[in-house]
C-alpha cells in the first residue's frame, strides 16, 4: 500500500471515528449509568494505550514538564468528558457534536488571550462570529430548549469545551516535546483513576442487564475513540497539510447530525442543522484564518505553528 493511500485511509478513519462517537457515547450509556460507561471506557482505553507504547517501545518520559502535560491534559480529559457523558444522557449525538465543534473557536481564543498569541485575524473573527450565530440559532429554539433535560445538558456540555480548550491552551503553554502516544496514554494514566473514582462515588454499582449494542459502543470508544483515533490523528497531522487535517473538524458537526438522524432515528428541528451549518461555516472561516496568518507569519519570518486540536 502506497503512502498516499495509507493517508488517505487514516483521514477517512478520524473522519469516521469523530462523526461516530456521539451517537456511540449515546449507545453506551443507555444501558448503565453514565459514569460507569465513562469509566469502562478510559479503562479499556489505557490498557490499549500502555499495549502500544509497549510493542512500539515508545519511550514514557517522565522529566517534569512531559508529567506536567500529563497532569494537564488528564484533568482537562476528566472534566470535558465527564461532562459530556453526563449530557449524553439528555441531548441528542448529533447536537452534542456541533456544540462541541465549537471548541476550536474557543481554543484559539483562550490562546490569544492567555498565551498572548497574535491569532485573532479577520477571518478568525469573523469564524468565531458566525459560530456564535449559530449557538445562538440553537438556544433561541424555544421548543427544543423547553424538553426535559435539554438546557442543564448543553449548559453543561459547553462547560466540557470551554474545560477542553483550557487544557489544550495548557499544554501549549507548557510546551512539551514528549511523542504524541506518550502524552496521550499520559493523560490516560490521569484520567481513569479519577473516573474510576467518580464511579465508586457515584455508588460502584456494575449494570443488571447489558445489550451488545451498548458494550461494543464502549469497546468501539475504548479503542477507536480513546486511542486508534489519536494515533491516525498525528499521522496525518506528520504528513498533511494543516487546513487539510483541520477540515476534519468543520465535516464532523454535519456528518454527526446524519449518523444521529439515519441510525438513532434523531428528529431535531431545523434550528439544530441551521445552527450546525453556522457553526461548521465559522470553522471553515477559522481555518481559512489559520492559513491566512501562517503565511503571514512566513512572511515576517516567522515559524510558530498553530494551536493544534485534537478531538476528544
Amino acid at each position: 500500500m502506497s503512502h498516499a493511500t495509507r493517508l488517505l485511509f487514516a483521514y477517512l478513519g478520524v473522519t469516521l471515528i469523530w462523526a461516530t462517537t456521539p451517537l456511540a457515547i449515546q449507545w453506551g450509556t443507555l444501558d448503565t449509568s453514565f459514569d460507569f460507561a465513562a469509566m469502562s471506557r478510559m479503562v479499556i482505553g489505557m490498557c490499549c494505550a500502555l499495549l502500544l507504547i509497549g510493542l512500539m517501545r515508545v519511550p514514557l518520559p517522565r522529566h517534569r514538564r512531559a508529567l506536567a502535560s500529563y497532569t494537564v491534559a488528564g484533568l482537562g480529559q476528566f472534566l470535558a468528558m465527564y461532562g459530556v457523558y453526563w449530557a449524553a444522557q439528555r441531548i441528542d449525538s448529533g447536537l452534542m457534536s456541533v456544540i462541541f465543534g465549537l471548541s476550536p473557536l474557543v481554543t484559539s481564543l483562550m490562546a490569544s488571550l492567555w498565551l498572548g498569541e497574535k491569532l485573532l485575524n479577520l477571518p478568525r473573527l469573523l469564524g468565531m462570529l458566525l459560530g456564535l450565530v449559530g449557538l445562538g440559532v440553537i438556544f433561541g429554539d424555544g421548543a427544543l430548549l423547553l424538553e426535559p433535560g435539554m438546557l442543564p445538558g448543553i449548559t453543561v456540555l459547553l462547560l466540557g469545551v470551554l474545560l477542553h480548550a483550557a487544557s489544550l491552551v495548557g499544554l501549549k503553554y507548557i510546551a512539551d516535546d514528549s511523542p504524541p502516544l506518550a502524552t496521550t496514554t499520559g493523560a490516560l494514566l490521569v484520567a481513569t483513576p479519577l473516573f474510576l473514582l467518580a464511579w465508586w462515588l457515584g455508588g460502584g454499582t456494575w449494570p443488571a442487564t447489558y445489550s451488545w449494542r451498548g458494550g461494543l459502543s464502549i469497546l468501539y470508544l475504548g479503542v477507536f475513540g480513546s486511542v486508534l483515533g489519536f494515533a491516525l490523528y498525528y499521522f496525518i497531522v506528520r504528513h498533511m497539510a494543516s487546513e487539510r487535517v483541520a477540515l476534519i473538524l468543520v465535516i464532523t458537526p454535519i456528518a454527526a447530525l446524519f449518523v444521529g438522524w439515519q441510525f438513532n432515528d434523531e428528529a431535531l428541528p431545523a434550528t439544530a442543522w441551521i445552527g450546525g451549518a453556522l457553526i461548521s461555516g465559522g470553522l471553515l472561516l477559522h481555518v481559512r484564518g489559520s492559513r491566512a496568518g501562517r503565511l503571514e507569519g512566513r512572511g515576517r519570518g516567522l515559524s510558530k505553528p498553530p494551536l493544534a486540536r485534537p478531538h476528544s
